[in-house]
């Protein structure tokens, strides 16, 4: 297989129930912090943000999603939830076999309800689904993220007041994980390259929790 293929999910096809938990982070445009999570505009009049998720532990019916990196890039042209459509890309972790490529495209793409059944309301243009190699990285309050000849995103917890604990927003009134409190970070690297997008964001917002999602 090459480095990184395209892919499109059969739609007509039943889904079942599912569920998936790991660990989740994002990098953007906006200063830190970004306001898009109180539902203000962005610094910037748009956010380019790439959100990615490591699944520690999930399962579409019986096919198993342990151990998978899912990532996406979200172009919002305006106000996230009230302006125009976002652009949405995918890209897929490589060692996903078949079934397990159609089972993560049908929950990301809001074919199979949950969480992402609504935030596909979002969704204008699908620019393209990619099955590549994807390194998620966890150390301490880093996170890591690197898709070759596409992306690098590198970000850091902010401490709060107390040193040894991280700053965090709890209750954030928009968020790719609901009711979940995200830690506050900054990017010291983010850079993408695909889809007619080309950026260096580097020094701007991040944000990390884990997250939960399912069918129900």
């Amino acid at each position: 297989m090459s480095s990184t293929t395209t892919y499109q999910s059969d739609a007509s096809l039943p889904s079942p129930s599912w569920k998936i938990e790991g660990d989740y982070f994002e990098g953007c445009n906006c200063d830190v912090i970004c306001l898009c999570i109180f539902l203000a505009d962005p610094d910037e009049g748009f956010c380019d943000v790439i959100p990615a998720w490591h699944i520690k532990k999930g399962n579409f019916g019986n096919i198993g999603l342990d151990d998978l990196n899912v990532v996406a890039f979200f172009h919002a042209p305006g106000n996230m939830l009230t302006g125009p459509k976002w652009k949405v890309a995918m890209y897929i972790d490589q060692r996903a076999t078949g079934e397990q490529l159609d089972a993560i495209t049908k929950i990301y793409s809001g074919q199979s309800g949950g969480f992402f059944g609504v935030a596909k309301n979002l969704f204008g243009e699908i620019l393209g689904i990619k099955q590549s190699p994807i390194e998620f990285g966890v150390i301490g309050r880093q996170r890591s993220l690197r898709i070759r000849d596409s992306l690098e995103l590198d970000i850091e917890g902010i401490k709060g007041a107390d040193q040894d604990r991280e700053a965090l927003v709890t209750n954030p009134a928009f968020s790719a994980v609901p009711n979940s409190d995200l830690t506050v970070a900054r990017s010291t690297k983010n850079t993408y390259n695909d889809f007619g997008f080309e950026w260096s964001n580097s020094g701007k917002n991040g944000f990390y929790c884990n997250f939960k999602y399912s069918s129900t």
